[in-house]
């Protein structure tokens, strides 16, 4: 399976080379390293792997913090191959291909171009800013969202409107980025599990995602406006996403 690794690291001459020879030695297969940031005299990489299986999960993290000035800042699951800014191109010629299926291509897509578990577009009221307080008193409506969102998804609260990474209950690590019309956000969730703990969105995710949420909308355009965002649609929209009688098998 191929796993993300987030690492924190000095950076010097050779941090590099050691944060790889222990991935090998655990039984790593390192096929991309991603830089996210360098600053200060460090460095965060994420390296993605492809991992035999999860007996010497232990080893791998000892032999990491065994390196000194070494932090591991989360282990997570990845889905589908390594991705790249060309992907990214890609999704968004899908988006303009098919622009009344846009906002669903856009959704389903996110989560593998960031190692992430579920997306999902919500909807908060347009007048947020003047209801009570700066929390604008309701939460986000789920208008559309990736089939791994769990139901119901106990999002956080995305107001005020700016891209950002969030924090939401039960280890759930959030990516949030309006596309600036509508009261529409996209949210990118990525789930802490026990044996992998996930890392929280770095700002280098945050502005890719905010970047591909900016593209589409200006794709879209009024598309985006006609969105239903009354609970009961959502309801709907949901229920019959998400019921397992729905899914039938291939014949």
């Amino acid at each position: 399976m191929l796993l993300r690794v987030r690492v924190t690291m000095p950076d010097r001459p050779g941090s590099l080379g050691q944060v790889a020879r222990t991935l090998g030695v655990a039984g790593a297969d390192i096929v991309q390293v991603v830089v996210l940031e360098r600053l200060g005299g460090r460095a965060v990489d994420d390296f993605t792997v492809v991992w035999p299986g999860m007996a010497r999960m232990e080893r791998l993290l000892a032999g990491l913090a065994a390196i000194p000035g070494v932090r591991v800042d989360g282990v997570w699951r990845a889905i589908g191959a390594p991705s790249s800014g060309g992907q990214d191109a890609e999704l968004l010629a899908q988006v303009a291909g098919n622009a009344n299926e846009g906002l669903a291509t856009l959704v389903d897509a996110v989560p593998g171009l960031l190692a992430a578990d579920w997306a999902a577009a919500v909807v908060v009221p347009t007048d947020w800013a003047a209801r009570s307080g700066s929390a604008g008193g309701e939460g986000p409506t789920v208008v559309y969202a990736s089939w791994q969102m769990p139901v119901p998804p106990h999002l956080p609260e995305v107001t005020p409107l700016r891209p950002r990474p969030l924090d939401g209950p039960a280890g759930t690590h959030y990516a949030a980025a309006p596309f600036g019309r509508a009261g529409m956000v996209l949210l990118v969730a990525r789930v802490d599990r026990p044996e992998l703990p996930a890392a929280a969105f770095h700002l280098t995710e945050v502005d890719r995602v905010a970047q591909l949420v900016r593209a589409a909308a200006v794709i879209l355009g009024d598309r985006l406006d006609l969105v239903s965002a009354t609970p009961e649609a959502a309801a709907t929209a949901l229920s019959a996403r998400f019921d397992p009688d729905s899914w039938k098998e291939p014949s």
